[in-house]
């Protein structure tokens, strides 16, 4: 049954803590009300996060991601080539260039999002405790988005850049799991946006921002 492949897709190999999860909260499996009595299981994972510690999954609640040291002293360079005066704070007009700086390229109504969640008093200004907090989102967002990637190659092992009715009907297969054609087709018809019949990285992105793990 579906519910005995998803049970085996959470201890199997193959089948990581992103796997896990986009299979647990798949829409099919909340509307057969079978993700909740999942839920136990998957308390805790052993799949290690960016920062070498473990990703401990929990339905309604996010990985937890443990930055490295680098990525740390990255965040505090970053920071301090703005603060020149060493005052711990930079002017919140810094903030995109300072955001540059680590790699990533935030789009203007971003910026203004995260200013006004920054400083809702006004004082244009950005602590270093605040910018360290912002971008450790930021970067466990990334690493997010690339597990999850990751996951999606492993449904595409035929490399089309889209997962098939194949691609899924193969991934149960080699679990040794049985699942009617008419359950996958389910799930694939879930995602396909564009009614093509399969599922591209931007459908798979879209699934799983409907997750908690993305």
């Amino acid at each position: 049954t579906i519910f005995t492949l998803f049970s085996t897709l959470l201890s199997h190999t193959i089948a990581s803590t992103t796997l896990s999860v986009i299979f647990l909260t798949h829409p099919f499996m909340e509307s057969q009300g079978k993700s909740e009595s999942l839920a136990p299981a998957m308390s805790v994972s052993g799949k290690k996060g960016a920062g070498g510690g473990v990703i401990g999954v929990r339905k309604k609640s996010g990985p937890k991601f443990e930055l490295l040291d680098e990525q740390k002293a990255d965040i505090k360079e970053a920071f301090d080539l703005f603060d020149t005066e060493a005052s711990g704070f930079i002017d919140v007009k810094e903030l995109k260039v300072a955001i540059r700086a680590l790699g990533f390229e935030p789009k203007k109504e971003e910026i203004k999002k995260m200013v006004a969640e920054i400083d809702k008093e006004g004082t244009g200004k950005v602590s270093y405790d605040e910018f360290f907090q912002l971008m450790s989102v930021k970067m466990a967002e990334k690493d997010t988005r690339e597990e999850i990637l990751k996951a999606f190659r492993l449904f595409d092992d035929d490399e089309t850049g889209r997962i098939s009715f194949k691609n899924l009907k193969r991934v149960a297969k080699e679990l040794g799991e049985t699942i009617t054609d008419e359950e996958l087709r389910e799930m694939i018809d879930e995602a396909d946006l564009d009614g093509d019949g399969e599922v591209n990285q931007d459908e798979f992105l879209r699934i799983m921002k409907k997750t908690s793990l993305y």
